[in-house]
């Protein structure tokens, strides 16, 4: 498969899931604390970030890079709390 059919893909599920994010977080379906959340934000952005990548789009790729971090920092405080 072509890589830029792969990535427009990837860029399309991968703003579905911020956007799902968002909405859910909008009407208090999701805490911001919550693992769901930042999960659908971490793929989402890791989504993204493939396909601006591809397209050649530095500056949105780094705030993908940037948005993907810290869900996955936040997604490792979730886990450290638990386990605490």
């Amino acid at each position: 498969m072509d890589s830029v059919v792969v990535s427009f893909w990837l860029g399309t599920i991968g703003s579905v899931l911020v956007l799902t994010a968002y909405l859910l977080l909008t009407l208090k379906k999701v805490a911001e604390d919550s693992l769901s959340y930042q999960l659908l934000n971490a793929f989402g952005a890791a989504g993204l970030f493939v396909n601006t990548l591809v397209a050649g789009a530095y500056p949105t790729m780094g705030l993908n890079v940037v948005w993907c971090g810290i869900a996955l920092v936040a997604i490792g405080r979730i886990f450290f709390r638990e386990r605490v």
